[in-house]
């Protein structure tokens, strides 16, 4: 007998014995029904052992991915807020490294239904995977940690979330955290999918908990951070730094590996494969703002620093930390933009109750006012080329982006929509621009709202949403492109509930 016969038999076993443990039970555990979702050549079985409450379930289907669903789904019709919480493993070794094991929510069984689920991947990988319209793509979320024991998804209001944790510690939340509306009657479960659709891939469910929550009226959430960055390709996002302090407005290094970012009123490095941050030397500026630059040739940091009285000024000092040097003495004002030849900044300043877009030599000087258009206009960045300045302006109404020529000439704005948005920042190749944008209604840029990350291709002006989240001042103020014009760092925030 081949390996490959032995294998299949060992499979057919598998099988005759669920099927015969199953016939003998129709229970499963605290849910009621079975079905596998979509096209797969080999059906899936659940197996339920109530002895010791665990469920072994094996899943065939070619992906759970992009448009595709294709999983074995034990589920329970459920309504409200939930957390479905379980221990999960696979079983054996081998297969294809991008087999699934899930904790799910469908808001229905059909293929191409919206989603949400906290997929642990073969290689190990965990990541919030989901769908937020009908037979639209799967996005996802990457966690920073590999291999969990025990996973979480919880439903609170319109929020989904995904909580880890590694064997012996608490669950706590691994970033990821998005409003997907479910309506009515919708679906809670475990499932399984082999990323192969000729294989049947096993996983065990244990300690599997599916559990009512409620939000008290007087519930005071703490706000977790999340420094996320994502990839302009794939729109996939990756968690690099999760904390309850509240930080901002990530830059990336000019070598592409470490990310700056403020929080407390102090500036921070990170790698941008996570770690510990590193506190950065301001010297007596210790209330920086979410205001801040590295400079063309990665040598300088540009920060916005209220130290003094309370109002906002920009400071230049050593990119590995040093004594700030002041170059705008008036305030408030609130650096945005560095000029490729590293010559010139640009900043948003209020002089006499008008936000206007200003500029300085880097050596100071003479400040010259570039806007003088009624409104209020913001977030200056320059193009790579030094050929315009790209900023926001709500001069004909809602907050769009606009751009003109680095004396001020040729203003002329760039998007007109039904969004309100800000803090443009063209990629270092000139191909694309990213900008945060909010509802219509939103007035200013505040923190803790709904917001998308969208991507303009600044040839043709086409814009995509690159990504939607909890979210708003403090996550992308500033220019924050990876130097290949890959990546876009951005932070996140979370609702954390007791």
């Amino acid at each position: 007998m081949t390996s490959n016969s032995r294998h299949l038999l060992a499979i057919a076993v598998l099988f005759m014995s669920a099927k015969l443990a199953y016939a003998n039970s129709t229970e499963l555990g605290i849910f009621s029904h079975q079905s596998d979702i979509g096209n797969v050549a080999r059906p899936g079985l659940v197996n339920f052992d109530p002895a010791k409450g665990e469920y072994l379930i094996a899943g065939g289907g070619e992906n759970m991915w992009f448009t595709n669903d294709a999983f074995h789904f034990v589920w329970q019709e459920v309504s409200g807020d939930f957390t479905l919480t379980a221990d999960v493993k696979f079983t054996g070794t081998g297969g294809n490294p991008h087999r699934k094991a899930c904790l799910i929510v469908r808001q229905s069984l059909q293929p191409g239904s919206v989603y949400a689920d906290v997929a642990l991947h073969g290689s190990g990988l965990t990541a919030l995977q989901y769908r937020d319209t009908p037979d639209g793509p799967t996005h996802e979320i990457q966690s920073d940690i590999s291999a969990p024991a025990r996973m979480r998804i919880e439903k609170r209001g319109d929020y989904i979330s995904m909580w880890l944790a590694a064997a012996g510690e608490d669950l706590k939340p691994a970033g990821g955290y998005l409003r997907i509306p479910f309506q009515g009657k919708f679906y809670a479960g475990l499932g399984v999918c082999a990323h192969d659709n000729k294989a049947i891939e096993k996983a065990v469910f244990s300690n599997v908990e599916l559990t009512p929550v409620s939000t008290p009226t007087n519930a005071h959430p703490v706000l977790e951070s999340t420094l996320e960055t994502v990839a302009v390709a794939s729109s996939d996002r990756s968690v690099v730094y999760r904390t309850r302090d509240h930080i901002e407005a990530p830059n990336w290094s000019r070598d592409g590996k470490s990310l700056l970012f403020n929080g407390n009123g102090r500036i921070y490095r990170l790698p941008v494969k996570g770690g510990t941050p590193e506190l950065l030397n301001t010297g007596d500026q210790i209330h920086c703002n979410n205001d801040h630059g590295v400079s063309p040739d990665g040598m300088q940091l540009a920060i916005s620093d209220q130290t003094q009285d309370g109002k906002s000024r920009i400071y230049i000092l050593p990119v590995s930390g040093g004594t700030p040097r002041l170059v705008t003495p008036l305030a408030p004002s609130y650096w945005h933009g560095w000029s490729p030849d590293g010559k010139t900044l640009a900043y948003c300043a209020e002089r006499n109750g008008q936000f206007d877009i200003y500029t300085m030599p880097v050596d100071g000087g003479e400040e010259t006012r570039l806007t003088t258009a009624p409104g209020s206009h913001d977030g200056p960045d320059y193009s790579p080329g030094g050929e315009y300045i790209y900023f926001n302006s709500d001069r004909t109404g809602r907050m769009q982006i606009w751009r003109m020529k680095p004396d001020g000439s040729e203003q002329e704005q760039i998007t007109s929509d039904d969004c309100c948005n800000w803090f443009a920042h063209p990629s270092p190749n000139g191909r694309w621009m990213v900008f945060l944008s909010y509802a219509k209604d939103v007035k200013g840029h505040p923190a803790n709202k709904d917001v998308m990350i969208r991507l303009m291709s600044l040839p043709d002006k086409k814009i995509q949403v690159l990504t939607k989240l909890f979210g708003g001042q403090g996550t992308i103020n500033v220019p924050s492109w990876s130097p290949d014009s890959l990546k876009v760092a951005f932070v996140s925030y979370q609702l954390i509930y007791p």
